[in-house]
């Protein structure tokens, strides 16, 4: 395949370098970014650019490459954005993959991959493999979902202290972890409160969310059996069941055993003592009449983890076919570090273990994102390595690095800051509501304000309502574009505070 790398002049060099057996036309412009479809066409037609099989435009030009194609007669595509990525790109056509005349390749292969994440889910949703699954022992419903062994791995997400919220509050809540990926919602209550009528909101919210497009099973997590009792009608799933409430609620529907005696403070440490604790918890449940039993060796943070992950293990060898759970959130919410890496990394183990059900919360600033980011961590652990996927969890670092620098024929000067010269106008910025909030003052009287998501239509908007210097629509720029990172990354914001510590 004959294929023609269209490029600018700063990229040339690295498009080379990538692009090895293809060749490369330079539009006679600076930045590859810079360049429209009319302006490719342009350079094109005076080069009377023919017989080539494909060309590949910068991912970064604005527009479609449809209008290239229907100009020059060459089929005409997307490629990435980064030059780096070109080898990627040509391998993947090789092997037959359809670029896009809208869209980057590097956005594709994510689409592409998670388009085969979900082709993998369906399967599973099907009604004749779900009646065929059910079947068996190890696979059962909570509600109206379906968990087990031969099915996805399901999120359960706490809402703790759901007792102390109002019904707005509790349903927001819920419905924010269903949006981020979440499979169940549990209840948490408070401990060491009794609050048993907060179980009869359970219907109520059941509906609410269901108006709102979500049928999902509700969970209760309580040690107090009057609680427990109460919500015996309306949950689908007990969390937290052990031996000194085993005997207090005894039903058909889902529970989770837990290795411990809370009213004696029991909890064995050994994980061989732990598992044989929890097989017996088990067999006297099951003797009780308890249908369905979950088991959950209690996953702990650090520095237990590991004897923890090794009960896991232990109890999986010894039943194949159980249906575990393991509360991740945790380990996440006990160790100052960034979430993402370790709920990619529990993820990992609880697919090698072959654990069903997923707990965690966000409660502290530092989990904020918990669910989303589980859940894309348990998209990737439907491939047998979680690497080279076209999607990742890779936030604050990247996976392919690549400096550029460029030969300097120009005087060069050593930058100088300059004193500011206070302005009439000037602006407040914060961040409500998954939005820029911008504030424009002269003195304490505040004159408009402006509300956005991308820096640069509020810049343009502002621009357009005030009068600035050039050095104050360059603050307002770096400002705006932080306030943006910090939405990305779910951080907080405070103008001319400095979103990240040195560490590096």
């Amino acid at each position: 395949m004959k294929i023609l790398l269209v490029t600018g002049i700063l990229a040339e060099p690295l498009v080379r370098k990538y692009g090895e057996g293809c060749d490369v036309f330079v539009c006679p412009v600076s930045v590859a970014a810079f360049l429209t479809p009319r302006m490719i066409v342009n350079c094109l037609k005076k080069a009377c650019i023919r017989d080539y099989d494909l060309i590949l435009i910068p991912g970064l030009v604005r527009g479609s490459a449809q209008e290239i194609e229907d100009a020059i007669g060459i089929p005409t595509f997307k490629g990435p954005r980064n030059a780096y990525d070109i080898p990627q790109v040509i391998q993947a056509l090789k092997k037959g993959f359809k670029l896009s005349k809208e869209i980057p390749a590097d956005d594709l292969f994510e689409i592409d991959a998670l388009k085969k994440v979900e082709d993998i889910k369906n399967q599973t949703k099907n009604k004749k493999y779900i009646e065929k699954a059910l079947k068996k022992p190890h696979n059962f419903l909570i509600g109206n979902l379906p968990v087990g062994l031969d099915f996805p791995q399901r999120i359960i997400a706490e809402i703790v202290d759901a007792s102390k919220l109002s019904f707005e509050e509790l349903f927001n809540k819920a419905l924010y972890y269903l949006k981020s990926g979440a499979d169940i919602i549990d209840l948490g209550m408070v401990s060491g409160e009794e609050n048993p009528e907060f179980a009869e909101i359970i219907p109520e919210l059941r509906e609410a969310l269901k108006s709102s497009g979500y049928k999902v099973p509700i969970s209760f997590d309580s040690l107090n059996p009057r609680e427990l009792e109460r919500a015996l009608d309306f949950a689908d799933l007990f969390l937290s069941v052990d031996e000194s409430n085993l005997e207090v609620m005894i039903t058909e529907k889902p529970v989770v055993l837990i290795p411990t005696n809370q009213e004696k403070g029991y909890f064995p440490i050994n994980p061989k003592e732990r598992v044989e604790f929890l097989e017996k918890l088990k067999e006297k449940a099951l003797s009780l009449g308890y249908k369905r039993v979950i088991a959950d060796l209690i996953l702990e943070h650090v520095p237990n983890l590991a004897r923890s992950i090794s009960a896991f293990q232990l109890y999986r060898e010894r039943h194949e076919k159980d249906v575990l759970l393991a509360g991740v959130g945790n380990v996440v919410e006990m160790i100052d570090a960034d979430s993402v890496g370790i709920n990619a990394l529990l993820a990992g183990v609880a697919k090698e273990l072959n654990i069903s059900l997923l707990l965690t919360t966000e409660v502290s600033p530092k989990c904020r994102g918990s669910v989303k980011e589980l859940r894309r961590a348990l998209d990737m652990m439907f491939f047998e390595i979680p690497k080279d996927l076209g999607f990742d969890l890779l936030l604050l670092k990247e996976k392919k690095s690549e400096s550029v620098t460029y030969e300097v024929k120009s005087p060069v000067v050593n930058a100088k800051e300059k004193g500011v010269k206070l302005e009439d106008i000037y602006f407040r910025i914060f961040l409500k509501d998954d939005k820029i909030w911008v504030i424009a003052h002269k003195g304490t009287k505040q004159l408009l304000t402006v509300v956005g998501e991308e820096p640069n239509a509020i810049i343009d908007t502002i621009l357009e309502h005030f009068e600035i210097s050039p050095r104050h629509a360059f603050y307002l720029g770096r400002e705006l574009e932080r306030a943006k990172t910090a939405l990305k990354l779910r951080r907080s914001y405070l103008q001319e505070g400095e979103l990240f510590k040195d560490f590096y």
